[in-house]
């Protein structure tokens, strides 16, 4: 009310210095006098009725606004947290699938490289009794040849020297040399 009579003393105030110039600033003029008064009233009406009730509801709606968005805030911090978390245990989740999965693996290879090993000692051993018998077979069949080489060498000797000098060998004497002949060439 203090700025209200305040403002209408500086308005009436330079009145006289403007009435010459100015008409709209002539108070002397009664219309200009009614024209103030009602603005003066407009004034007083439109200022209580903001500030009793358009101002209130303002601050209502601001405060309600402001209430809205720190209630939006908190729940999006809290969704944050759960997210946060959630991403944790999905992370720490993953990192343990990976170890298991890893371990997994590792033990896979493991069984297959033993499996594989064992395998391959099986066909070694296999592979070991048939060349053992292979050999043995070789030995037997080097045996024979060689034990059907010597009377067949000592009949050829034999013959050779009866063509050559007409004279039938010894046994005796034939043996020693057919021996040492066959030992020279590495057949017995």
């Amino acid at each position: 009310m203090r700025r209200l009579s305040t403002a209408t003393l500086l308005a009436l105030a330079p009145s006289a210095a403007f009435a010459d110039t100015m008409p709209q600033m002539n108070f002397h003029n009664p219309l200009t006098l009614d024209q103030v008064g009602w603005m003066a009233v407009i004034l007083v009406v439109l200022y209580l009725l903001l500030s009793c009730w358009g101002l209130p509801q303002v601050g209502k709606v601001l405060d309600n606004r402001a209430a809205v968005i720190a209630a939006d805030l908190a729940a999006a911090r809290q969704a944050k947290k759960e997210a946060d978390a959630a991403a944790a245990a999905l992370n720490a989740t993953i990192v343990q699938a990976r170890a298991v999965a890893q371990a997994e693996v590792a033990k896979a290879v493991n069984g297959a490289k033993a499996k594989a090993a064992a395998e391959a000692a099986a066909l070694a051993a296999a592979l070991e009794v048939k060349l053992d018998a292979a050999e043995a077979q070789i030995a037997t069949a080097r045996a024979a040849a060689v034990a059907a080489i010597r009377p067949v060498a000592a009949d050829v000797a034999s013959t050779i020297l009866l063509k050559l000098t007409g004279i039938q060998p010894a046994e005796d004497q034939l043996a020693p040399r057919l021996d040492a002949a066959l030992a020279a060439r590495k057949v017995a």
